[in-house]
């Protein structure tokens, strides 16, 4: 999931400039995503999120133990997995920019509080993406537990970050 959690806090601290809505409305007089969503920051966000992957592929590749096991490969072919890994990445960033439309057409404002669809949208936009481009290494990766586990961790990560972002000056709420 490094490659899905990874792309939003660093398109944060790292975006900003031109808005990838131009500044649009829809026709109901509210902004298509907002200021938040740029192209630095999906850009950067996209890029980091490949990076990461890479390094687990790295790991993987040179044997690194946790906890006494190997880590399990993206198991399939580099190709592959740097499609599965952008597919993480991307999926996360385009989650979290269809919630923003969501939230725009309910008339919440940027960083209004929309719970737990805030916490999970770029989860699940990474699985939507990640299952549409392999699913059958999306079905072998995320066990049911698998899903539990993040859908219960992600949640208590995602405040946490929000939080850090806040007190760092990248966010402007807590949440």
């Amino acid at each position: 999931m490094l490659p899905a959690y990874i792309p939003n806090p660093f398109a944060a601290v790292f975006g900003g400039g031109k808005p990838i809505d131009g500044g649009r409305m829809m026709g109901d007089g509210r902004r298509i995503l907002g200021d938040g969503k740029t192209y630095r920051g999906l850009l950067v966000g996209i890029v980091c999120g490949l990076l990461v992957g890479l390094l687990q592929m790295r790991l993987v590749s040179s044997g690194f133990a946790v906890f006494g096991t190997t880590l399990p490969a993206f198991g399939m072919s580099t190709t592959s997995s740097v499609i599965v890994i952008l597919a993480l990445s991307c999926g996360s960033l385009f989650g979290d920019m269809f919630m923003s439309f969501f939230k725009r057409r309910l008339g919440l404002k940027r960083g209004a509080p929309l719970p737990v669809i805030d916490q999970l949208d770029f989860v699940l936009g990474a699985w939507l993406f990640t299952y549409l481009i392999s699913p059958e290494w999306f079905t072998a990766m995320f066990s049911f537990w698998i899903v539990v586990t993040v859908l219960v961790i992600t949640p208590v990560l995602h405040l946490v970050t929000n939080i850090i972002g806040y007190f760092i000056g990248v966010k402007k709420e807590p949440w």
